[in-house]
């Protein structure tokens, strides 16, 4: 089907081409990963972007023996093609699949597992530093994003590698917002010089020519070298790296194959770390990705010729961030004191159409989820009600912040988890799995978990507008349909459960979006002859102490249901709750999710996998009865 593409099996094939073998490559790349993510989903814009400088490393390098370390690593997909996973690449995101971000356990290409911004040119100042200890000579290149760069971790580290004079590449990929602008022709000339090995070398011998000269000569040096910085100041958009002990190269086109493959091969061969600059154009090949790259950052399967996402219906159920987001806006305005804070997911979280609202009570800080909280912090000791929307994966992030600048002065920050629980395509690096676990044993936290839409509404009102400490909402991806004939409207209380169903053999305690699930359960283990007490626990901070003394006064059997880790999570609360109380002939059974960096797959298959489906739930109930297999405390 492709010309060049069906031939490249490795790096190796790759650089035996032409240059105008080269070029289609690039085009036929780009093809293929149009034609891919539109059946299967996926990063494509951030991709399609990256596609020149993916093979202009992979033709100047010598990999897997050189290392290139990716930040977040959903611009990958072009070294996946290249790296011996063609023929696999359609399976991307798909249950036993290929991962949508660089896996070490996929390639030896791979170097790190990633899925987290601002962690490359760390990970790869490291690797560098081990290579120089070990007498090793591999290059190192770390690829970051201007999105990335942004955060403290990625500054700390370039700060670091400027100090250390370690030999390592970083190549910057700009694809939105330039540092600077381009000086045209004379700031190309000037990099050309500034690469020139010649020039390199006359620059360092007339350095420590000029500082032997007698009396003289240091500050003939310093003078010469404030001239060259002040010129550089003029004519080079880089100065900042360069204060900061790298050498910058740039801007240069980061879609232009030729030239960045001249700039690479080049740079490696310099001492010290560098720093290229490469303005590349996001989504880049597909005229809908590159006029909407926000839309085509990460989508579903959708249409070529249009752009709309296959399946797509309108009307139903809102999702659970769509109801966050409308929900949000009609708080604020009643209550001029809310502020709405993200870290570079306005869209994602739902916050976009605040931000169109109140525009001066919105905050976007880039992707630095540390000073996003710390951020959120001050606005709260000010005396604004900051609302915090943010993937709880990358809310990890952010752990000593919540613990130190939000809960230690007991501020009213509310944090809005989305994604929590399982996610599916996205894998390991983005399931919500820790929050509850690390966020139960912060001091001052309550921890809620609405069942559905509706009740997220409720609870992010009383978060706001009841509470007046640090409050946390976890809440899965999508939506969760609620049986008619279960709803209810009960008010929330601090700490007080919903009771569905009373009376049982057995007691479901079920957290957030594990209640529906557990409702389905129990109406299976009845038709088997099995009764169970549901109850919607709402809150996972404070428990309802209250209910479980009177739970465990008619029924000795507990199961805890919860969408998270289990180490840590709801269930191990419950049974420090019976063992504090000396409780010692309860039976407690936990199911959720183990202590495991759970693959990547469809929500509903991960669910049936580590049964959290209706029969899952069901059999392992069932076995309370059949063995009587739980935990005593």
């Amino acid at each position: 089907m492709y010309k060049i593409l069906d031939s490249i099996n490795s790096p190796q094939d790759l650089r035996i081409l032409s240059r105008d073998e080269r070029e289609l490559l690039v085009s036929e790349i780009r093809d293929f990963i149009v034609n891919t993510i539109s059946k299967t989903g996926g990063h494509l814009a951030p991709s399609l972007g990256a596609v020149e400088i993916i093979v202009a490393l992979h033709y100047c390098l010598n990999t897997p023996y050189d290392k290139i370390l990716w930040d977040v690593g959903h611009q990958a997909y072009a070294h996946k093609i290249l790296t011996g996973r063609r023929e696999r690449f359609g399976t991307i995101r798909q249950l036993g699949g290929l991962s949508g971000f660089p896996n070490v356990s996929e390639s030896e290409y791979d170097t790190f597992t990633v899925g987290h911004g601002s962690t490359s040119i760390s990970s790869a100042l490291g690797m560098a530093k081990a290579r120089d200890i070990t007498g090793e000579s591999y290059k190192v290149v770390a690829v970051i994003g201007d999105g990335s760069l942004v955060g403290g971790m990625a500054l700390e580290a370039l700060n670091d590698a400027g100090h250390s004079k370690t030999n390592m590449l970083i190549i910057l990929n700009d694809n939105e917002m330039s540092i600077a602008p381009s000086v045209g022709a004379f700031s190309k000339y000037l990099n050309k010089i500034l690469i020139n090995p010649t020039y390199n070398k006359i620059h360092k011998d007339m350095e420590g020519l000029i500082k032997r000269v007698p009396w003289y000569g240091f500050r003939v040096y310093r003078a010469a070298k404030k001239l060259e910085e002040s010129m550089k100041g003029l004519l080079i958009p880089g100065m900042l790296f360069e204060e900061l002990g790298l050498r910058y190269i740039g801007p240069v086109d980061g879609n232009n194959l030729e030239e960045l493959i001249t700039t690479i091969d080049k740079a490696i061969r310099l001492d010290g770390p560098i720093l290229i600059h490469a303005l590349t154009k996001k989504g880049k090949g597909y005229q809908l990705a590159e006029k909407h790259p926000e839309k085509f950052h990460g989508t579903a399967p959708f249409d070529i010729e249009t752009g709309e996402v296959r399946g797509s219906k309108t009307g139903g159920a809102r999702s659970f961030t769509e109801t966050f987001s409308e929900s949000i806006i009609e708080l604020a305005a009643s209550n001029q004191k809310i502020a709405a804070v993200t870290a570079a997911m306005p869209e994602g979280t739902g916050l976009d159409a605040f931000q169109k609202a109140y525009p001066n009570r919105f905050f976007n800080v880039g992707m630095a989820e540390q000073h996003a909280v710390t951020f959120a912090a001050g606005l709260a000791k000010g005396g604004l009600v900051p609302v915090v929307a943010i993937y709880s994966t990358f809310m990890q992030r952010s752990y000593d912040q919540i613990i130190h600048d939000v809960c230690l002065q007991g501020l009213h920050v509310v944090f809005c988890l989305d994604r929590a629980g399982l996610v599916g395509e996205d894998g390991a690096t983005h399931h919500g799995l820790f929050d509850a676990a690390y966020l139960r044993h912060m001091p001052n936290m309550v921890l809620m978990a609405p069942k559905d839409q509706a009740e997220l509404k409720d609870m992010l009102d009383f978060a706001v507008n009841k509470c007046s400490g640090p409050v946390a909402i976890r809440y899965p991806r999508g939506k969760v349909t609620a049986p008619p004939v279960l709803e209810t409207n009960a008010p929330v209380s601090l700490g007080k459960s919903e009771v569905m169903s009373k009376e049982g053999e057995v007691a479901i305690l079920a957290v957030g979006s594990m209640v529906w699930p557990a409702c389905a359960a129990a109406g299976l283990l009845f038709s088997e002859g099995i009764k169970t007490s549901l109850v919607n626990v709402r809150f996972i901070k404070p428990l309802d102490e209250d209910l479980l003394r009177s739970l465990a006064a008619k029924t000795k059997k507990f199961v805890t249901l919860e969408e998270g880790v289990l180490e840590g999570g709801f269930g191990s609360a419950v049974l420090e709750f019976f063992d504090k109380e000396k409780m010692g002939d309860i039976s407690v059974k936990m199911i959720g999710l183990p202590s495991k960096f759970i693959e990547h797959g469809k929500k509903d298959e991960l669910f049936k996998i580590y049964g959290l489906d209706a029969q899952g739930i069901a059999s392992e109930i069932k076995k309370m009865f059949s063995k009587g297999k739980a935990v005593k405390v």
